[in-house]
């Protein structure tokens, strides 16, 4: 004789079991979204990895051939930032800054931190050009040097890339309408920060490059870098000028 089964058994073991079938059905319909979002996921980032490169190529492009449409200072003041190298590159570059006119300032000075010469050659320059009832409009900062005299090219990367380390929070801080330099390594991160900031779409920057008098045959390798990047770019000989059209001769300039 089979035993008896509990009062109300059967419908109680038709709720479990379509709980169980209701739960089940939940699990596969979470288990297809998850992965239908994670299919999302993945395309949105395959996209954003293809189209990030051409938008940061397009911009590039753009900063660097509409530069000299860009014309800062119509209406006032055009912020410089002027990077100072050792010896002979501050000499000129100072010589430079005097022939231009006063309503080049703010004057924002970058020197490598070991230089040791500069800092006392721009002190005096800015102290003979202050008129008596004007105002300090200079500033002096320091980042690491880029590349030192000698230096190794595998360990020039390094260091390079630790100067944009600290070029990149100065140029965005400051912000200056021209970056101004003559060849010392230093310029390059610096250059390199001012371009990033205009492909950024934050303020184009001017990139102005004045080759050093002493290159008379070949360009330095600094100018060799940014003779593509620059917005304006002078030699000082008419020999260099033959070899890279692109560079404007006005003769001595320093």
């Amino acid at each position: 004789m089979l035993p008896s089964r509990p009062a109300g058994g059967g419908k109680a073991a038709r709720v479990g079991s379509s709980a169980g079938i209701y739960a089940l059905k939940l699990e596969r319909s979470v288990g297809v979204l998850v992965r239908s979002s994670g299919a999302v996921s993945m395309l949105l980032f395959a996209v954003l990895a293809l189209f990030l490169p051409v938008l940061f190529i397009y911009r590039f492009y753009v900063v660097v051939k509409t530069g000299r449409r860009h014309q800062p200072g119509r209406k006032g003041y055009v912020s410089v930032l002027v990077v100072a190298g050792s010896g002979g590159h501050t000499t000129e570059i100072l010589r430079l800054l005097d022939s231009l006119p006063a309503a080049y300032a703010p004057r924002h000075y970058v020197i490598a931190d070991t230089d040791k010469m500069s800092e006392e050659k721009v002190c005096t320059f800015e102290s003979l050009k202050l008129q008596p009832d004007s105002k300090l409009q200079y500033t002096i900062c320091r980042i690491p040097r880029s590349r030192e005299v000698h230096q190794s090219w595998s360990s020039s990367v390094v260091s390079t890339l630790n100067a944009l380390r600290y070029s990149l929070p100065l140029v965005f801080r400051l912000r200056p309408d021209m970056v101004l330099c003559n060849g010392p390594g230093t310029c390059v991160p610096l250059c390199a920060a001012a371009l990033l900031l205009g492909i950024m779409g934050m303020k184009k920057v001017l990139i102005v490059y004045v080759e050093s008098i002493c290159r008379v045959h070949s360009l330095s390798l600094t100018g060799k870098i940014l003779y593509r990047l620059s917005d304006y770019f002078f030699v000082q000989w008419s020999s260099l000028r033959d070899k890279y059209p692109k560079s404007v001769f006005l003769g001595r300039v320093v």
